[in-house]
C-alpha cells in the first residue's frame, strides 16, 4: 500500500510538471527573447508556449511576431499577448483583436495593443483612432 501511494504521488507530480501553460512574466527582470530588452511594460508584453511547455517571453507583440520568422511555428501551442485593458493579463493572441494607433505607444514603436474582445478594441479605436487587425491580419501586416 505504501508503494502504491508513492507511485500515485509521483504520477501526479509528473502530470502536473508536464502541463503546457503560460508562465508569469517577471516585469523589470525578464528579458525579451527577440530583442533582449528588459520587459517592463505591463500592457504590451507577449509570450509563446511550445507544445513541450518551453516559454519565450517578449517585451511587445511585434517582437513575438518577428520571432516567428526564425522559429518553427508547428511547435507552438500558445500565442499570448497582454490584454491592454487588464495589465499583466495574458490572453490568446490568435483570438484577440489588435489596434495600431499612434495614440498608444508600445515598447518597440509599432503602436500595437491587444484587446480580448473586438468590442473593446472598437471602443478604444473610437477614442484613439487607428486600424484594427485580427491575429492573421496582424502577422501579415508586420511581415510586409
Amino acid at each position: 500500500m505504501h508503494t502504491l501511494k508513492h507511485f500515485i504521488i509521483a504520477a501526479l507530480l509528473i502530470s502536473v510538471s508536464c502541463t503546457v501553460s503560460p508562465k508569469a512574466i517577471d516585469y523589470g527582470s525578464d528579458g525579451c527573447h527577440f530583442c533582449s530588452m528588459t520587459i517592463v511594460d505591463k500592457v504590451h508584453a507577449a509570450e509563446i508556449v511550445t507544445k513541450k511547455g518551453k516559454t519565450y517571453k517578449f517585451d511587445a507583440t511585434e517582437c513575438m511576431v518577428a520571432f516567428l520568422n526564425e522559429f518553427d511555428a508547428s511547435t507552438i501551442k500558445l500565442y499570448l499577448s497582454n490584454d491592454y485593458n487588464v495589465p499583466e493579463s495574458l490572453i490568446d493572441a490568435t483570438q484577440s483583436t489588435f489596434l495600431i494607433t499612434e495614440s498608444i505607444p508600445s515598447p518597440m514603436g509599432a503602436y500595437l495593443s491587444a484587446f480580448k474582445t473586438k468590442e473593446e478594441a472598437v471602443s478604444m479605436q473610437s477614442h484613439k483612432g487607428g486600424k484594427l487587425y485580427t491575429w492573421k491580419e496582424l502577422v501579415n501586416h508586420l511581415n510586409q
